[in-house]
């Protein structure tokens, strides 16, 4: 009896396994701006819904908006001038861009579907052309759908880590491989990110080598005890850099 159990569970467990494996498969498409194939289980309207949902959550985390209407219609300005002038037009997304009133924190960010922000912290450093490096680089985590990808692969991960729990008690060993493969997707999302606000900069007539400018402030303020990088999400600001000086010369030469 316990060994028909323990056929059963094995079963089970590879049902599952084989369920996630066949959905992410059929979840799989082509990113019509990017040219990368990735799996998405929602629509570009399912993602616009989930950034306005979450942007006022998002910007309370971070003491509110910044109560300057002068400064915050120079960060739609800029915002607004990446925008027409590159494919994120073209996208079915809503942009919105907010300064965000903390002043401790060095950070911007972006929402599934549009909703893009900036720490006033981040903001007082930057002069036009490196803030709209910034938003640039916001702008292509939205075009890239980074946000509905992570959301696909992990439903994935925690699928299979379940088939895995139910089938042999793999659940933590597969559990941490499904981390770390989440970990190194971020890393791929920051650079491609780097690579479109380039071009974005270019196309609306900023200086690209701005962007190697806020590498340069995001490494001083992580200081000399910056995580490592394969411990972090991002790549480190000396990789990104270099990424960064490959993808000028690659869109300056195509111009």
């Amino acid at each position: 009896m316990r060994r028909g159990s323990w056929k059963i569970r094995i079963f089970i467990g590879l049902a599952i396994v084989a369920f996630a494996f066949i959905q992410k498969c059929n979840n799989k498409e082509e990113n019509p701006y990017t040219g990368r194939t990735q799996t998405i289980n929602m629509s570009p309207e399912q993602e616009i819904a989930i950034g306005l949902q979450s942007a006022p959550e998002m910007a309370q985390q971070h003491g509110g908006l910044y109560p300057d209407e002068k400064l915050q219609a120079f960060v739609d300005a800029v915002g607004n001038r990446l925008v027409n002038n590159s494919i994120a037009q073209q996208t079915p997304y809503k942009y919105d861009f907010h300064l965000l009133a903390d002043d401790r924190t060095i950070n911007a960010f972006a929402l599934p579907g549009g909703q893009c922000f900036v720490t006033y912290a981040l903001f007082r450093q930057l002069n036009e052309a490196q803030l709209a490096g910034v938003l640039g680089h916001e702008i292509g985590h939205v075009i890239g759908r980074h946000s509905a990808e992570r959301i696909a692969e992990s439903t994935f991960w925690q699928t299979v880590t379940m088939g895995a729990s139910v089938g042999a008690d793999m659940g933590d060993i597969v559990g941490s491989i499904g981390q770390n493969t989440l970990l190194t997707n971020g890393r791929d999302d920051e650079l491609e990110s780097d690579e479109l606000g380039v071009l974005f900069m270019i196309q609306s007539g900023y200086d690209p080598n701005e962007m190697i400018k806020v590498m340069e402030i995001l490494k001083a303020a992580a200081g000399p005890n910056r995580v490592p990088e394969f411990q972090s999400t991002h790549p480190d600001p000396e990789n990104r850099i270099e990424k960064i000086r490959e993808a000028i010369e690659k869109y300056r030469n195509e111009g």
